[in-house]
């Protein structure tokens, strides 16, 4: 058995990670074709290299199948209820910035704040006889934001594709979207609610809870730790 570092598989978030890690002086590698999802650790011993999506990372952590793994913060929230008590951070990364950002249309111009959107969404309710729609790929981290900020008539829309799209497209009332830049949204006529985002989010090295070890794989998680953390 190995120690396994799962990583995501493809674009910009795999070559940064390779370059992350290479500057600590450990070397990953795809290993074959770029249809392959094998790779290669050079630098620590004992250390296998698992090529993921970044949004199956955190259920493989979770499920204790890898022993760490690179993905976004954002990825970890949603997608693991009572996150902490399965994965721990190890380091922040540095890249991979976004925030998940809560935005309606600019046309609304009384529409600031969640209390803003509180009150719309009622008059919404109280007018239209439907809750005021909001579409998102991340619902339980929304919900909660929501919740929090007393926020309660409204329902939330799944989104996988262009959620920026679905206010044009009269499929959403607003949107919860990750964003970097902002220009996005922007350019779809959307503004961000000045309360702050729901996240900030960034590439994170994480380490899973509920992986089993060996005594021989607790010395090279040790060293692997050791090596990243200094």
């Amino acid at each position: 058995m190995t120690v396994r570092l799962g990583v995501p598989s493809k674009g910009r978030l795999m070559e940064k990670t390779f370059d992350w890690f290479g500057a600590r002086g450990i070397t990953l590698s795809r290993t074959g074709s770029d249809r392959e999802y094998a790779g290669a650790v050079d630098g620590v011993e004992g250390v296998s290299l698992i090529l993921l999506s970044a949004g199956e990372i955190p259920r493989e952590l979770a499920a204790g199948r890898i022993n760490f793994g690179v993905t976004g913060t954002d990825l970890v929230q949603e997608k693991l209820p009572l996150w902490e008590q399965q994965v721990e951070p190890v380091r922040e990364l540095g890249f991979g910035f976004a925030d998940l950002v809560l935005a309606v249309p600019m046309a609304w111009v009384d529409v600031e704040t969640l209390d803003d959107l509180d009150a719309v969404a009622t008059a919404f309710r109280q007018t239209h006889g439907l809750r005021l729609r909001i579409a998102t790929k991340y619902h339980r981290l929304v919900r909660e934001y929501l919740r929090h900020g007393g926020v309660a008539d409204y329902a939330l829309v799944d989104s996988q594709g262009a959620t920026e799209g679905t206010v044009a497209n009269e499929t959403a009332e607003a949107i919860a979207d990750i964003t970097s830049s902002g220009e996005t949204l922007r350019a779809n006529h959307l503004k961000v609610l000045s309360d702050g985002p729901i996240l900030r989010s960034q590439a994170t090295l994480w380490r899973s809870r509920n992986a089993k070890v060996t005594a021989d794989e607790r010395q090279v998680v040790a060293e692997l730790v050791a090596r990243v953390e200094g």
